[in-house]
């Protein structure tokens, strides 16, 4: 997979925001995606930029409420294919342990 995104979608609103977040992680179940979501964002993997848009637009659409909020970061290196895990593997072997705090 070539493309990497990091998307943080969310309403507008005060309280409680996790069924409306698990609704948009629940979209990319029907994209060809990889993803893994922490407490600040998800990060997703895709062969092409379309496939990752479609997905992103999916998510956002998923959240039923009169405002959303959608910040995307996309890294899309075209001349050569890797992986987030692999990226996460380079990081620890630099750092000589595991990229979180003990």
């Amino acid at each position: 997979m070539t493309v990497f995104a990091l998307l943080s979608v969310a309403p507008v609103h005060e309280g409680n925001m996790a069924e409306d977040v698990a609704a948009a992680v629940e979209a990319l179940e029907d994209y060809d995606v990889s993803y893994e979501t922490n407490p600040m964002a998800t990060t997703i993997e895709a062969s092409d930029v379309d496939t990752l848009l479609e997905a992103v637009g999916s998510a956002h659409k998923a959240i039923d409420a009169d405002r959303v909020s959608t910040v995307l970061k996309i890294d899309d290196k075209r001349t050569a294919d890797h992986d987030a895990a692999a990226k996460v593997d380079a990081l620890e072997a630099e750092l000589g342990r595991p990229a979180q705090s003990k």
